[in-house]
């Protein structure tokens, strides 16, 4: 009979981990010929390989081989709210001014408390009743107590009455109303600077590739006009020319990248925690369009926040002068006390007393004389008074001149976008024209280099352009909120 000799193959892995092969879930089987060992064995190779490539490529990103971030308008102003420290700062103080509110508030209302003592003063030896009935007759030494043991347990409710408490309330209330505007201001004022950061960093990112294709202009030139010497056509000066163009397009595009690197970690420090993260910046292609005169107007009139933080330090001016006032009124007080003032800790003493009772009380203070002081704080609080009023009607005023100056500038740097985008089409065409009539020799170098020169002249002159569009667009929106 014959038999077949089975050959077990264990098999070393080339990252360093041995096991018996393992197919389909056949744990353990053994090979029957040379092939299927080997088959097996190019298996595990690949299987290593594979997990071998996936711990690379995870090392990678673990180093810095991420993809850049993808950041829009809308992003940065959401990362930049949420690192900006001076934003933080008026957002808190807004908070704060809102839960300064609600103590006013509660200075209006009644306050409750609940009070507790145990009182021990040593006898002096005489014997008496003082109050009410005591286990023992000896009387305190001290004659304010009323008697060596005794017991509060009290419910205690205040109110007072007055107008300094309602004025407080309006004071609270307007500066809220002031620090609310205040954050608003503060988020325009932030949503205006990045907003300028952003399309100046997409500018600078344009600018460096109209740079480098600039240099990669003058490095073409540069071969023709070689060529045209070799062949006789062109003087060695159009060489020297071009040569010395090409030097300067290259310093023109190293300084594009400084300025692009920059304008991103200038953008950067209001976005990542790490100013170095790489992202890309996405924008539309065509400028957003700018809203009639007359909806800005009506906006500007509506939700200008300068204009509401000015109104509201008014309100806070007005309840000062009411505080003041307050303080030559009389002012009551309402007192109400339940519970027990007894020698026993008890709600019934002996003899069957009742220690449970209430008392109530009702004060009234009248300011007579504090040497004018209280007349004195009331000029105070209608000079500073007079001065917000000034200080309103100003910002009125110079809200009024903000409105004209921005809406003109934004309006003329939205007038000039599509003669910048015709300028740039015109000296590209230019350009080519020109090198065509340099290559059959009916134009200069100086020719060539003037059209170069005025195209990548008119190219940052669009990227400037659309960054004077945007930043005035973010001028008006500090103004209206309606970006």
């Amino acid at each position: 009979m014959n038999s077949t000799h089975l050959n077990c193959h264990r098999t070393e892995y080339p990252s360093g981990v041995t096991g018996w092969l393992n197919l389909g879930g056949w744990r353990g089987r053994c090979v029957q010929s040379p092939a299927g060992a080997l088959i097996f064995f190019l298996i595990g190779v690949a299987a290593a390989l594979h997990g071998q490539s996936q711990s690379n490529d995870a090392a990678a990103d673990a180093t810095g081989g991420a993809k850049p971030v993808a950041v829009t308008l809308d992003d940065a102003i959401r990362l930049a709210q949420a690192s900006e420290s001076g934003f933080a700062a008026a957002a808190a103080a807004s908070r704060t001014a809102g839960l300064d509110k609600s103590i006013a508030v509660a200075g209006l209302l009644p306050n409750v408390s609940y009070y507790n003592q145990g009182l021990y003063t040593e006898p002096n030896g005489a014997h008496g009743q003082v109050g009410q009935v005591s286990d023992t007759a000896d009387l305190p030494k001290f004659i304010a107590n009323n008697g060596v043991r005794e017991y509060f347990s009290q419910a205690i409710v205040n109110e007072t009455l007055g107008l300094g408490p309602v004025a407080a309330l309006r004071h609270a209330d307007a500066a809220a109303a002031m620090a609310q505007a205040e954050e608003e201001i503060a988020r325009r004022g932030l949503v205006a600077a990045v907003t300028t950061l952003f399309y100046s960093s997409l500018a600078a990112d344009h600018k460096l590739a109209a740079a480098e294709q600039a240099h990669q202009e003058a490095l073409n030139f540069t071969r023709l006009t070689n060529e045209r010497e070799q062949a006789r056509e062109a003087a060695h000066a159009d060489v020297l020319k071009a040569q010395l163009t090409e030097q300067q397009r290259g310093r023109d595009f190293e300084d594009a990248k400084v300025a692009a690197e920059k304008a991103r970690l200038e953008l950067g420090v209001l976005l990542f925690a790490d100013p170095r993260t790489s992202y890309t910046l996405s924008a539309p292609q065509a400028a957003p369009p700018l809203a009639s005169k007359e909806e800005v107007d009506q906006a500007a009139a509506r939700n200008n926040p300068e204009l509401k933080s000015a109104l509201a330090a008014l309100a806070a001016s007005n309840a000062d002068v009411q505080a003041a006032w307050g303080a030559l009124l009389p002012n009551v007080g309402l007192n109400l006390t339940y519970g027990i003032d007894a020698p026993q800790f008890a709600a019934n003493g002996p003899d069957g007393v009742r220690n449970l009772g209430y008392s109530a009380s009702v004060t009234v203070n009248l300011p007579i004389w504090d040497w004018l002081a209280s007349e004195n704080k009331v000029k105070q609080s209608q000079i500073r008074r007079s001065a917000v009023q000034v200080a309103l009607s100003a910002t009125q005023r110079r809200l009024i001149a903000q409105l004209e100056e921005t809406y003109s500038e934004a309006q003329a740097a939205r007038d000039q976008l599509a003669s910048l985008d015709q300028s740039v089409a015109d000296a590209e065409q230019s350009l080519r024209l020109t090198k065509l009539r340099y290559s059959s020799g009916e134009a200069t170098v100086l020719e060539v280099v003037d059209a170069e020169t005025t195209y990548v002249a008119a190219e940052n002159a669009r990227e400037d352009g659309r960054v004077r569009y945007e930043t005035a667009r973010a001028a008006l929106q500090t103004i209206t909120g309606t970006m």
